[in-house]
């Protein structure tokens, strides 16, 4: 299987906590679907300090898990907004 592209998507987004609002990643996505995982290459900005736990209210929003042979975060349905 192909790996996703190092450099990635040109255009970011912004990823909250769908219960608390808090601020969790910048992420450069690519394509016009709804967030399913997350590359950890092309996170811009990390704003969690445990991995796959909001800071705002601890709730679990995604596991870690490797797609094509890269390190992704899939993500729980309806835990993440995505702006």
């Amino acid at each position: 299987m192909a790996k996703p592209n190092k450099k990635g998507p040109v255009r970011t987004v912004d990823i909250s906590c769908a219960k608390c609002k808090a601020p969790l990643f910048k992420y450069r996505k690519g394509g016009k679907g709804a967030l399913v995982k997350c590359f950890v290459e092309r996170i811009v900005q990390d704003f969690t300090t445990t991995p796959c736990e909001c800071p705002g209210c601890q709730q679990v929003f995604a596991r870690e898990t490797m797609i094509r042979g890269t390190p992704a975060l899939k993500m729980v349905g309806g835990k993440v907004h995505m702006k």
